[in-house]
């Protein structure tokens, strides 16, 4: 199953800072690992990398995607206090954020720590401390730095449009969960690394040339919307399933999508994907997520001629203090593997 090398490449991963507008070193990191598997690979000039394995027919391929871009911040203003507003990168709330640890990123490369607090924290000062609002005016970053002015900021190289990455604080569990921030996508990503070299090293003749995009800006839409082959007629994309109140998704299954806010996915496609799992005992869960997009539907929106479908582990807290078990790993990861080695829908 390669587990143990998905959740290795996994803790790499969302160990690499790359919210987006920043995803650089977490591409490289990706493009390493395919270089030293003997896999093609380039970059667009989006900065996303596509990795293709050739297979039996070239004349109609497929594509899967995951991203490596994540949640995160800019600074949107240096305070009177030397402290930072800042303004928000991707779709997430300001109290999924508070008392989090943080990296600034000047654009030197050099980097300041900080965490994420209302201006209002103490209790002993502030009378509203746990009734204010959580929102851009209220909360900040202290900056771990004798700083208390703006100018003191500013000579340290903070300036207006820095990056802010939140710190993963990722932990395996004995139990197999892992807790982490950024699950979403960096566990695909793992997955699709794993896969690759599964691939290699089984030497598996695919039978349609398979292209795999490692986007880099789907946390704000449009990652995996071009660069899409003109053979391609299925593209994957492979991102993580939603839980909550009225969700089939779990932390143990593959979830794949039937639709989201884009609306449905390839109905032949996904009864294919489900079809698989069947055939082949894997335990998956097929759901709606009402406030979602992916590469996909990206694609799909920018007029691409293709056949389109969502498949992914289930992730707890999405867009918050994310947590999956490694059985939600192990089974996307054998939906993947026996859809590559499959026949196409039509």
């Amino acid at each position: 199953m390669y587990t143990e090398e998905i959740l290795e490449s996994l803790v790499k991963l969302v160990s690499i800072a790359s919210p987006t507008g920043n995803t650089g070193k977490a591409i490289a990191f990706v493009e390493e690992f395919m270089v030293n598997h003997n896999v093609a690979v380039k970059r667009n000039n989006k900065g996303g990398l596509i990795a293709t394995i050739p297979g039996k027919e070239t004349k109609r391929s497929r594509m899967l995607t995951a991203h490596v871009d994540t949640l995160g911040a800019m600074v949107k203003e240096i305070k009177p206090s030397g402290r930072l507003k800042i303004d928000l990168i991707g779709g997430f709330k300001y109290n999924s954020i508070e008392g989090e640890y943080c990296t600034i990123e000047t654009s030197s490369g050099k980097t300041y720590t900080g965490t994420i607090l209302m201006h209002q924290t103490s209790v002993h000062v502030y009378k509203d401390a746990g009734k204010a609002e959580r929102n851009q005016d209220n909360m900040e970053i202290r900056i771990d730095e004798k700083v208390h002015s703006p100018e003191e900021v500013r000579k340290l190289g903070i300036e207006v449009g820095d990056f802010v990455s939140f710190d993963p604080r990722v932990k395996v569990t004995p139990s197999g969960y892992i807790k982490s921030r950024h699950l979403d996508d960096k566990a695909s990503v793992a997955i699709l690394m794993q896969l690759i070299k599964r691939i290699k090293e089984e030497k598996i003749e695919l039978p349609n040339t398979t292209h795999f995009l490692f986007s880099n800006n789907e946390e704000i839409g449009y990652g995996g919307n071009s660069n899409i082959p003109p053979e391609t007629v299925e593209y994957l994309a492979v991102d993580m399933g939603a839980m909550g109140d009225g969700q089939s998704t779990d932390e143990y299954t593959v979830s794949i999508c039937a639709k989201d806010a884009s609306g449905p996915y390839h109905y032949g496609l996904r009864k294919k994907l489900v079809n698989l799992a069947k055939e082949k005992g894997i335990a998956y869960k097929l759901d709606i997520y009402p406030y979602y997009g992916s590469d996909a539907s990206a694609a799909i929106r920018s007029g691409n001629d293709i056949v389109h479908g969502l498949v992914g582990p289930g992730i707890d807290s999405s867009h918050a203090f994310e947590r999956t078990h490694t059985s939600s790993l192990e089974q996307t990861a054998a939906l993947l593997y026996e859809y590559i080695q499959s026949e196409m829908v039509f």
